[in-house]
């Protein structure tokens, strides 16, 4: 007798998780074909072939004012997701990053019985390690995308499998920069600033009034420049506007095999940070939050910096512009430096050379794919 196909739960709340589970959930394609994948996804998700529970912009917030205000819509999908749960018994659930939103309903699909696979490690060494326990509770297994996060986790009590990083494993490929700039139809003799200003509704509205000012400046100090924005999916191209209507052009980051190549970027903290870094695109990372949020995140984060390459490298290997620092001034004197200054650049890509053979080229969506296949078939 031929067994069922297995069934799939799978969730990711921002466009940084959409990618790395549409990844993913090509990988369980490839070991098992008739898989059955369903979930809060986004449009890279669902492209992949997920079946949409509910749309990863119903979570799509940040900071506790946000966070606060969205409650009861937050609560209405995790409701729907335990509903759905309930009927349909998947195999196993694959929670993308987002610990906000999956640490809470991974505790209560595993109180009905649904094995659990924490993919991304919430970032507990940088604040909330009380919330060590939490996370015990809310998972199986947790698969871990930074090197360091599994002696750490172990020292609390939590196995953590270190299975290669997302951006680290395709940093290498993709596009070559001659072929970059015939499809963004940009000019192969001028000088090319990326702006990343994050995914978020309320990471544009911190960041778009900042990052129009800068490039206003910049550009009128270098006519020359061009600038583009990769475009995220899901995000809204209306909320880029103020950038556009100012001449930065918008490349779709979701094509296959993009890769970024620039002379210098300005970059929200987040993932992105991290991929131009693996890119070796020197970089300024600028972060701007409400001020309520800066002044919780100032009394209990405990690490030196907030950008991934600056941390696993120990150093301030790009320079971090933080809310009140973060300003028209200091950006712009900061892409001066990477434009004009071959020194600051050099500095840059030495360190960004140490990031890739810190976090080798090992592509974790297969093997985690694997392991949501492992603990499946036992659950079965």
């Amino acid at each position: 007798m031929n067994k069922r196909p297995l069934k799939v739960l799978i969730s990711a709340g921002e466009a940084s998780g959409d990618m790395h589970a549409a990844a993913l959930i090509r990988s369980l394609r490839e070991i098992s074909p008739d898989i059955a994948i369903s979930g809060i996804s986004g449009p890279a998700m669902q492209q992949a072939g997920c079946h949409a529970l509910a749309d990863m912009n119903e979570l799509n917030v940040m900071g506790v004012v946000d966070v606060l205000k969205s409650l009861p819509r937050i609560r209405q999908v995790r409701q729907r997701i335990l509903q759905w749960t309930e009927k349909e018994r998947p195999d196993v659930a694959i929670l993308v990053d987002f610990p906000g939103f999956h640490i809470n309903i991974g505790r209560k699909l595993r109180q009905m019985d649904i094995p659990v696979l924490q993919y991304i490690a919430p970032k507990l060494w940088a604040w909330g390690a009380w919330r060590a326990g939490k996370l015990r509770d809310s998972q199986d297994v947790l698969a871990s995308i930074l090197p360091f996060e599994a002696d750490w986790f172990a020292q609390r009590g939590i196995h953590a499998q270190y299975v290669g990083n997302p951006s680290a494993a395709t940093s290498h490929n993709g596009w070559s920069k001659a072929e970059f700039l015939e499809r963004s139809g940009l000019n192969s003799a001028a000088q090319v600033l990326a702006i990343l200003p994050g995914s978020r509704p309320s990471e544009l509205a911190h960041h778009i009034p900042l990052l129009v000012a800068a490039w206003a400046r910049i550009h009128s100090l270098k006519p020359g420049l061009q600038a583009l924005i990769p475009l995220a999916a899901g995000v809204d191209e209306a909320l880029l506007e103020p950038l556009t209507d100012q001449g930065v052009r918008l490349i779709p980051r979701m094509q296959e095999g993009f890769r970024l190549h620039a002379d210098a970027a300005i970059a929200v903290s987040g993932t992105a940070t991290l991929e131009l870094a693996l890119w070796d695109v020197p970089t300024v990372l600028v972060y701007r939050t409400a001020p309520f949020t800066v002044f919780m995140a100032r009394r209990v984060i405990r690490v030196p910096f907030i950008g991934l390459a600056n941390l696993l490298l120990d150093q301030n290997a790009m320079p971090e512009l933080i809310q009140e620092q973060a300003n028209e001034a200091r950006v712009v004197g900061e892409i001066l430096k990477l434009l004009d200054e071959e020194a600051s650049v050099a500095m840059q890509k030495q360190h960004f050379s140490r990031l890739r053979a810190l976090l080798g080229e090992d592509n974790p969506a297969e093997k985690v794919a694997r392991m949501a296949v492992s603990v499946a078939e036992k659950a079965n």
